[in-house]
């Protein structure tokens, strides 16, 4: 049964809780990316996603100066390297997430999306 750290995507992308989500915005669009991580003294904050930036954001009219913090989750669930590919499909399920940071000691290694399993 294949680990985690086979199949996570390390080209994780970045933003600290002093950015604003046009920043977030112009990182997902130059990477190609569709969630950033936020990451302070390197722990990981939360996460904002293409979809918290339409429905958190824009739907309600913010400004792209509104604070990162504002738009992101917070309550973020993670998954261990070691674990298994399989326990971690099982969590994107029950969660009903798209992405699921990957975790070792406290600090971000990689990120399983529905992508790793195609």
């Amino acid at each position: 049964m294949k680990k985690v750290k086979e199949i996570m995507s390390t080209n994780c992308i970045f933003c600290t809780p002093l950015d604003n989500v046009f920043e977030a915005a112009v990182k997902m669009k130059e990477s190609n990316a569709d969630a950033v991580l936020i990451v302070e003294n390197d722990q990981l904050a939360g996460i904002i996603t293409d979809r918290d930036l339409v429905t958190k954001g824009i739907a309600e009219k913010r400004p792209g100066s509104t604070k990162i913090t504002d738009v992101m989750n917070d309550d973020i669930v993670t998954i261990t390297p070691d674990a298994s590919a399989e326990d971690a499909a099982e969590m994107l399920a029950a969660h009903h997430i798209h992405h699921l940071p990957v975790v070792e000691d406290g600090k971000v290694v990689g990120i399983i999306t529905e992508r790793c399993f195609t």
